[in-house]
């Protein structure tokens, strides 16, 4: 079983950087894949980016791509996500999501392949 907490988010200009965490309890997390997703209002969730257990290989979105960062460092069970340049159209509540599905077993942006989910937190970009 794994919790996972989100943090970081806020309200920011047009422009600006925010980092995103994931503190997560249980000592499997390290062996998880983990994603970002975000869900503005009367939306769908999406994906922003996943990252596999190493760390090795990254998903992004083609809207973020260039801009925005996904990380983990698995020795203190958390997940990153740096956010730079953020435009208007980032606004959302961005949720840290977390899978024991190997990489190579699932499509990162799926969202049915996550099992555990954060409580997510709002990111506001404003113009």
């Amino acid at each position: 079983q794994v919790q996972l907490v989100e943090s970081g988010g806020g309200l920011v200009q047009a422009g600006g950087n925010l980092r995103l965490s994931c503190a997560a309890s249980g000592r499997t997390f390290s062996s998880y894949t983990m994603a970002w997703f975000r869900q503005a209002p009367g939306k769908e969730r999406e994906v922003v980016a996943a990252i596999t257990w190493s760390g090795n290989t990254t998903y992004y979105t083609d809207s973020v791509k260039g801009r925005f960062a996904i990380s983990r460092d698995n020795a203190k069970n958390t997940g990153y996500l740096q956010m730079n340049s953020l435009k208007p159209e980032d606004t959302a509540v961005y949720y840290c999501a977390a899978t024991a599905r190997p990489w190579s077993l699932m499509r990162p942006a799926d969202v049915d392949y996550y099992s555990y989910w954060g409580q997510g937190t709002q990111v506001t970009v404003s113009s």
